[in-house]
């Protein structure tokens, strides 16, 4: 026999009470007081982010700047350094003509002190090959008939130039030996400007140094005996 089922009509339940519905009041009150706090905080987030955002723009804007401002400084500094350069190469090239005219005739008495008897001084001479192509230059040549002496003059001297100097005696050995020339040659350098590191090197090596000393000029003799080529 089927089980009977009592059917349950709407007015069979019972009405809400005043305190479910107040109940029911307050928990949509308190659920929106919730969204309404989550509303404000992503306000606020968002006008952080904003800020961020703008904070992140002006600092890029200001990283602009100093990169615009570096690269003018470096490249001012590049035109220094080349103007420097500039002046600096005219500065040896006039030193060379005081050389030429003023300290080279005075060497030869210079060196006298030293034991040196050369007869001639000649500043700015050039050595070739049989097809006329430069070799070296020498900026003066004292000599005889058994010594020469190469002196290379700088406004500012330094290491690297020492170790061409050595190069440019190697050369003159090596041109000597190939005309028959059997004399000794020494080397002497001349700075206006050079630091105690680089006079100390030349000195090793077994160059003269000569450095200007109030309106005439010193000569210092190199650690032992003198190198000869």
């Amino acid at each position: 026999m089927p089980a009977t089922q009592t059917a349950r009509h709407p007015q069979d339940a019972s009405p809400p009470t005043f305190e479910s519905v107040w109940a029911l009041i307050q928990e949509v009150g308190q659920n929106q007081k919730e969204t309404d706090r989550l509303i404000k905080e992503l306000r606020e987030s968002q006008k952080e982010n904003a800020q961020i955002v703008k904070e992140v723009g002006k600092k890029q804007e200001e990283t602009a700047l100093q990169l615009k401002e570096t690269d003018r400084i470096v490249k001012e500094t590049a035109r220094q350094m080349k103007e420097t350069d500039k002046r600096l190469g005219s500065l040896n090239n006039r030193f060379g003509e005081i050389v030429e005219y003023m300290v080279a005739p005075n060497l030869l008495k210079k060196f006298r002190e030293y034991g040196f008897k050369f007869h001639q001084a000649s500043p700015d001479v050039v050595f070739s090959d049989d097809d006329d192509n430069t070799l070296f230059e020498v900026d003066v040549l004292l000599q005889n008939g058994d010594k020469a002496m190469l002196v290379e003059t700088k406004a500012t001297f330094t290491t690297e130039d020492v170790r061409d100097h050595i190069e440019r005696l190697e050369k003159m050995r090596k041109y000597a030996d190939l005309h028959g020339d059997n004399r000794v040659f020494l080397g002497a350098v001349a700075g206006v400007v050079m630091t105690s590191n680089v006079k100390k090197y030349a000195l090793k090596q077994g160059f003269y140094v000569i450095e200007p000393s109030d309106e005439t000029f010193n000569i210092i003799s190199p650690s032992g005996k003198p190198k000869e080529w």
